[in-house]
């Protein structure tokens, strides 16, 4: 799979609950690592205000489902 690139909008595959992210949270790729090892998500609320900026490993986000995306705008 390629690897995702900044501004790519990315869904979680597991729930961060102490940031109060469910699993298929949406997010938007900021910062990418070792080519795509691992990524720097930024979550925000519908207010447009931050929720939480998370490092996470490849295997915990993948391209988001277009409900996904209906649902997050």
């Amino acid at each position: 799979m390629k690897p995702f690139a900044e501004l790519d909008i990315v869904q979680l595959q597991q729930a961060h609950p102490e940031c109060g992210l469910p699993t298929g949270a949406v997010g938007t790729i900021v910062l990418v690592y070792r080519q795509g090892e691992a990524y720097e998500v930024e979550f925000v609320r519908s207010d447009g205000t931050t929720q939480a900026v998370l490092t996470l490993p490849a295997a915990e986000v993948v391209a988001p489902t277009a409900h996904a995306v209906r649902q997050a705008a």
